[in-house]
């Protein structure tokens, strides 16, 4: 707005030097001539000051200080109206009505003029025209004839009137400005948009470019053993060590096929909100202890020796959120540090606990380290196995979900130290007991037998998941359609007693058919509330919401067979449970 009172001020500097001329002009014959050429000697010199002002923030306004600017402008800018006021005193003109009438048009010209040339500082404005318009006021107001009452109610309507138009003025100046800055401000938000769209575009190539060599690696694997388990049975019988090393092999790439999708699971998850928060106390020692045990094989298998130093504090996090942010910066250095020497310790800070996964390995360039939390992002130049790109970013996300600050501090050649800062706990209390693993079910559940509905439209899914059902002992009634279920049933009920303890079906179906749908239909064939279990390959946030939504249990794949089994057993009991609680 200054610079605006600045620049529109042009037009009244103008009006400085041409209309004095004309006001001299008129009595320039007249005994008043000499005094009205020292007035507009005045005018110019206080005019050309105004215009050095103006020249001199013009060349320094990128480091002027705005209000003392606009206060320089209004005191130049009341010299110059004082000035005028001298000529609406009329003590510049001869006697007479006809001179006081040639001085009200004077100052309305200057007084009108001015209202769009000084309205981005109405303060400045209102100085002015008191300082132009009070003289002649005060004059006409001392005057014994009837006119001059009518001039002095003329200058005042004039002040009053040109005031009102000037703070109509100032709004709409201000208002204009205000959209510029907010023009300003929506063009840098779409660039700052289009940038993260371009870097987004990128991030997805250089995902998929990964994806597409990462979750290749493992299919290729598998079409090897697949090929080696052909070959062995082709040279006869095969025997129990050979059979039980392919198929460790096998579930070696499977695992590591399913770490690769777990990854875009847990963003996916993330993105639906169905990873809440549940913050308790816990103990810090515990969940360190727990660590130091599952990674101390694997630090060792890669030539890396794992330190933890176990520290004796209650936390206030959720145990599960907290240790998958740990699980993934240890896996993190582990890969990308390996052969180096790996300490998991805490510190204590005011009033929290500084969880720190340090390292011994390259550590990560400084320009490079604004880039490891963001989705996909994989660092260059970095010897190991590659993953998606993930781990760091859900570390991320969860720690923000969890309002957990977390931390990057590394030097190239000198190791990296990531750190998760969590509040101590005001209250300790007993740790939940633990649930029980996808490998500890008990012998009975071992053997437990149940009638089981299965329903996928993929072909080799169907038959693979099918005989293994059938290999674990259980009934299975399958089909691609939930009618095609149904017919199977139908045809082992014609056989005898054919007991339905659960459905197992896909979630995307044929025929835009969902497994829930397929569920709910099934339940209707059956006239009863059977306990189901849905499988899934969607990650989509919105997809994850309707089955989180949908009240059954889901799985996602790829799923390993121990984990099959215990969703199996504790969907059944689940079921059983509920019905004898309706039925009590």
């Amino acid at each position: 707005m200054v610079r605006l009172l600045y620049r529109q001020s042009h037009g009244v500097l103008f009006a400085n030097f041409v209309i004095p001329v004309a006001v001299v002009f008129v009595l320039r014959h007249s005994t008043y001539a000499g005094p009205l050429l020292w007035w507009m000697a005045l005018v110019y010199a206080v005019t050309l000051a105004r215009i050095l002002l103006s020249m001199v923030f013009y060349r320094y306004e990128s480091s002027a200080t705005p209000r003392a600017w606009a206060n320089r402008f209004a005191a130049m800018s009341w010299v110059s109206a004082a000035l005028w006021g001298w000529v609406g005193s009329t003590a510049l003109f001869p006697p007479g009505a006809e001179w006081t009438a040639f001085a009200c048009i004077v100052l309305a010209g200057m007084t009108c003029g001015a209202v769009p040339a000084l309205s981005a500082q109405p303060r400045i404005y209102v100085g002015m025209v008191l300082l132009m318009g009070g003289p002649f006021i005060v004059h006409n107001a001392m005057q014994p004839e009837p006119i001059y009452n009518v001039y002095a109610a003329f200058g005042i309507a004039m002040i009053v009137v040109n005031s009102y138009f000037s703070r109509v003025t100032y709004h709409t100046l201000l208002t204009g400005v205000k959209l510029r800055f907010e023009n300003l401000a929506l063009i840098g938000q779409l660039e700052h948009e289009r940038d993260r769209a371009t870097a987004a575009d990128m991030a997805k190539t250089r995902f998929l470019a990964a994806a597409s060599h990462d979750l290749r690696q493992p299919v290729h694997a598998l079409g090897l053993l697949s090929a080696s388990l052909a070959a062995v049975a082709e040279r006869g019988d095969v025997r129990a060590d050979a059979a039980t090393q392919i198929s460790q092999r096998l579930n070696g790439t499977l695992d590591r096929m399913g770490g690769l999708l777990d990854g875009l699971l847990h963003v996916s998850r993330l993105d639906a909100g169905l990873m809440p928060a549940r913050r308790r106390p816990l103990p810090l020692g515990k969940l360190l202890a727990d660590l130091r045990d599952e990674y101390a094989e694997q630090a060792r298998q890669r030539g890396s020796t794992l330190r933890v130093r176990v520290t004796q504090a209650w936390i206030d996090s959720d145990p599960e959120l907290l240790r998958r942010i740990l699980d993934n910066l240890l896996s993190n250095a582990l890969r990308y540090a390996p052969r180096s020497r790996i300490v998991v310790g805490a510190r204590r800070r005011p009033g929290a606990i500084e969880i720190q996964v340090l390292d011994s390995g390259p550590g990560i360039d400084p320009s490079q380290q604004a880039l490891v939390f963001e989705e996909f992002a994989q660092l260059l130049n970095v010897q190991s196995e590659h993953g998606l790109g993930l781990g760091l970013a859900i570390v991320r996300r969860l720690a923000d979900l969890l309002g957990h600050p977390v931390t990057l501090r590394s030097t190239p050649g000198r190791g990296s130290n990531f750190s998760v800062t969590v509040p101590l706990a005001r209250d300790a209390e007993p740790e939940a007991p633990a649930l029980t693993s996808a490998e500890g079910l008990a012998p009975a559940d071992l053997q437990a037998r149940y009638g089981v509905m299965l329903v996928d439209d993929d072909p080799q899914i169907l038959a693979a998941l099918g005989d293994l059902l059938a290999f674990w002992g259980h009934t299975v009634y399958a089909g691609a359609t939930v009618e095609a279920v149904c017919a199977a049933h139908q045809r082992a009920r014609i056989a005898g007693p054919a007991p339905v303890d659960l459905i197992l079906a896909d979630f995307r179906l044929a025929a835009q058919v969902t497994g829930r749908q397929a569920i709910a239909w099934l339940r209707e064939y059956l006239d009863t509330e059977v306990p189901g279990l849905i499988v899934t390959g969607d990650t989509a946030p919105d997809r994850l919401k309707a089955l989180h939504a949908s009240g059954l249990r889901v799985l996602h794949k790829p799923i390993a067979a121990p984990l099959l089994r215990q969703a199996i057993v504790e969907t059944v009991r689940g079921g059983v449970t509920a019905e004898s609680a309706h039925s009590g």
